[in-house]
């Protein structure tokens, strides 16, 4: 029976190990980051991954860093006959890409080689793509730049979030990973190497790419909100303080306004001009400190002072 050691993990990557288990092969460690501190309380919690194997009674290895020596010595010792890895957050070393009989591959959210690195999903949408999908590489000491085994496409709708496409994708990765295990365990699949010159990348997202830039387009606007839903978030400010922007939807209505000005109020939704005289329609926020809520329910609290004519992103 092929030995396998995963290495993974979100959530994204419990599908793909259930998967690897349920067509019955032998995952004999898997490897996951160190628990981390969750939450306003910061309590210590496990990842997702390492939840899922101690069910099924799986070693597992946390190293902070997988190129220490000792940590290393640890994964080689295990002898697997193939790595398979799926979010797992590091870069192997090249000892550790040479050691199993089948070498190391690894689950991609997306159609490689665009969008390489770790918020492929969040891109995707961000950038307003119309499909992504799942490629299934060897992996390389360079970041998502190894040989391409196998790819299949997933459409994205216009109302698709982050979490929403982060399902679909890990249930592509899953199903595409079982049939392209065995075929990799005959040598039946030709390795595509990819080309450097059509990378893109997609690194994690930072602090300073949540904020709405109110000046761009309303779908650009609009696919940033749902690009950044539910996690971490997109968020613009009011009159210094901060507010997430959980959903929103675009309109045609004419805005002839400074974009981030705030056109119209209504019983469901902040109405915001955007930068090419179109507007945003905010349906569901969060103010600083308070609890998600819909627009209604923050016009009747915490946003009651709010008057058409005010403007959202500007610094205090």
């Amino acid at each position: 029976m092929t030995k396998i050691v995963f290495m993974g993990t979100p959530d994204f990557s419990v599908p793909v190990l259930q998967q690897i288990l349920n067509d019955g092969y032998d995952v004999i460690g898997v490897v996951t980051q160190p628990d981390r501190p969750v939450g306003r309380k910061r309590v210590l919690t496990p990842p997702p991954v390492k939840v899922e194997a101690e069910k099924h009674g799986i070693q597992v290895f946390q190293p902070e860093k997988i190129r220490q020596p000792e940590e290393l010595e640890k994964i080689v010792a295990l002898n697997p006959d193939l790595i398979i890895t799926a979010a797992f957050g590091q870069i192997l070393p090249k000892e550790l890409l040479e050691a199993p009989k089948y070498g190391c591959i690894n689950v991609h959210a997306s159609l490689l080689p665009e969008l390489r690195g770790g918020a492929p999903i969040h891109y995707s949408i961000i950038q307003g793509k119309e499909k992504t999908g799942i490629t299934i590489m060897y992996m390389a000491e360079k970041l998502d730049a190894g040989d391409i085994l196998t790819q299949v496409e997933v459409p994205i709708a216009e109302t698709d979030t982050v979490g929403s496409l982060h399902d679909k994708l890990s249930a592509a990765g899953s199903q595409l990973l079982s049939e392209t295990l065995p075929k990799l365990l005959k040598s039946e699949l030709a390795a595509i190497p990819q080309n450097d010159e059509e990378a893109t990348f997609a690194a994690n997202i930072k602090r300073e790419q949540e904020k709405i830039d109110w000046s761009k387009t309303g779908e650009e606007i609009y696919n940033h909100i749902r690009g950044l839903n539910p996690w971490p978030v997109a968020y613009t400010t009011f009159n210094g303080a901060v507010i997430k922007i959980w959903w929103a939807e675009k309109t045609n209505a004419l805005a002839d306004k400074t974009p981030g000005t705030i056109i119209g109020l209504d019983e469901q939704a902040v109405i915001v001009s955007t930068g090419n005289s179109t507007a945003i329609r905010i349906l569901q926020l969060q103010p600083s400190g308070k609890k998600k809520m819909s627009a209604e329910q923050f016009l009747r609290g915490a946003g009651s002072q709010i008057q058409v004519g005010d403007c959202l992103g500007e610094e205090q």
